[in-house]
């Protein structure tokens, strides 16, 4: 007789258990996701133990490491928290990259433009009007698809996704329009900012700076308002089950709707912080997927706001070992991205398993 395979769903945890097996499900993703990889480099020709001990110490091994690590993981905090508040009810936005730029874009037009002057306000009100600059530009981008999904059910995966293009190409053409930079020589970006509006560095004669510490606390009030306000719980309940929301008399496109915004302001402000901690500028090249990769830390993280944190530092600190890993044991730089593709599918795998147990029949 054949076996079959069967999964049943799993009988509902309290609280503390569930969290206990989201943390472990996460650490098994991790550690299962490292054995895979280990094959990639013994297929390689490098030593498995020297290759990741040269990952981690690149990534975590020195205070030069671990400040670039926690640079590079400031804006994936953020794009991290924007998946995962929209993930968690169930609105998929994929273009956290777009916003990110838009946010960067309207960031450097309130800051930087009229010549440098910033409006003529002075820097203690021109720094938080700009920043709320970037979150309406990111939040008002994502309206438009939460608005298509709502009204028309286009599927918010496509049009946020191929949104991104749209601002991309609308990047470009305003750094090489209105908003170039005259002294830039010919090359394709804006103005800076002013230099008051600069955020300041938590380490000296690093690139670590405050903009971390808005990163945490984004991710901290978010905890917050998922499990204290009305607001999370109803997104909570969207997210569970729309059909039951609604006939507990839960608005589902009014908690879409908000929800898209707050994703978007998340990434929008991500780029202001990019841009004011780090760049001074907007350049085509400013960022390297964090939008994309703010995909992979919210599933990591299984969309909890503290989570988010933890799993940005952890593919923070894959991105930035791989070079030390690349020069101590000539293993590609891309594995990196292997690790991250890998571990975003066990991810997957460990969460369907928390909600379903396998049975063989």
């Amino acid at each position: 007789m054949a076996l079959m395979l069967r999964f049943e769903p799993r009988p509902p945890r309290g609280r503390l258990h569930a969290a206990l097996a989201t943390l472990a499900a996460a650490v098994g993703a991790v550690a299962a996701t490292l054995a895979l990889c280990a094959l990639l480099i013994v297929w390689a020709g490098a030593p498995v133990g020297a290759a990741y001990g040269a990952l981690f110490t690149g990534g975590f091994g020195s205070t030069f490491a671990l400040t670039e690590t926690l640079t590079r993981a400031t804006p994936l905090i953020l794009t991290g928290l924007a998946c995962a508040v929209a993930f968690r009810a169930h609105f998929y936005n994929i273009g956290a990259e777009g916003q990110l730029y838009l946010g960067a874009l309207a960031a450097v037009a309130v800051g930087g433009l009229h010549g440098g002057t910033g409006f003529d306000l002075p820097g203690w009100l021109l720094f938080p009007a700009m920043m709320l600059a970037a979150m309406a530009a990111g939040a008002a981008w994502l309206a438009l698809a939460a608005f298509l999904r709502a009204r028309l059910a286009v599927d918010e995966v496509v049009t946020t996704l191929l949104l991104n293009f749209v601002v991309m190409l609308f990047v470009g053409w305003m750094l090489d329009g209105p908003m170039k930079d005259p002294l830039a020589m010919g090359w394709p970006q804006s103005v800076a900012l002013n230099t008051e509006l600069e955020l300041g560095r938590l380490i000296e004669r690093t690139r670590l700076h405050t903009g971390l510490v808005y990163a945490v606390a984004a991710a901290l009030l978010l905890w917050f308002v998922n499990r204290q306000t009305r607001f999370g719980f109803a997104m909570r309940a969207v997210g569970a089950n729309a059909g039951a929301a609604r006939f507990a008399g839960i608005g589902v496109q009014g908690v879409v709707l908000q929800t898209a915004l707050v994703s978007g302001a998340l990434a929008g402000l991500a780029g202001a912080i990019e841009v004011a901690g780090r760049t001074s500028y907007v350049t085509l090249d400013m960022s390297p997927g964090y939008g994309y990769t703010g995909i992979v830390v919210a599933m990591l993280a299984a969309l909890n706001p503290l989570g988010v944190v933890a799993a940005a530092i952890f593919v923070a600190g894959l991105f930035v070992g791989a070079d030390a890993m690349s020069r101590a044991v000539q293993v590609p730089t891309y594995i990196a991205d292997v690790i991250v593709a890998v571990a975003l599918i066990a991810m997957l795998i460990a969460s369907h398993l928390l909600k379903y147990r396998v049975r063989l029949r």
